[in-house]
């Protein structure tokens, strides 16, 4: 189900987004718990390194990729996605 992001559209982020929350059975890839509830926020987050700063929680669910490739890993709480990308450079 991999795709490269940088070659999606919008729509097509979406709809991959969406089929990553059913394969997951609606619950996050880091965290494992389920994307309809707000994660534990247990680091804290610089919210200067991001686009938008916490505008980047505007949309509860990210489609979580690898920066260096481009490939999907799975749908992720914004959160999470923030954590991911701060703690652990993914």
């Amino acid at each position: 189900m991999q795709k490269d992001y940088n070659e999606l559209t919008r729509r097509e982020r979406a709809a991959l987004r969406q089929k990553y929350v059913e394969s997951q059975k609606g619950n996050c890839y880091y965290c494992s718990t389920p994307l309809g509830v707000p994660p534990a926020e247990l680091r804290q987050i610089n919210w200067r390194l991001f686009p938008g700063g916490r505008n980047f929680l505007r949309y509860p669910i990210h489609l979580h990729h690898c920066h260096k490739t481009g490939m999907t890993l799975g749908a992720v709480h914004a959160y999470c996605n923030a954590v991911l990308w701060q703690y652990h450079g993914r």
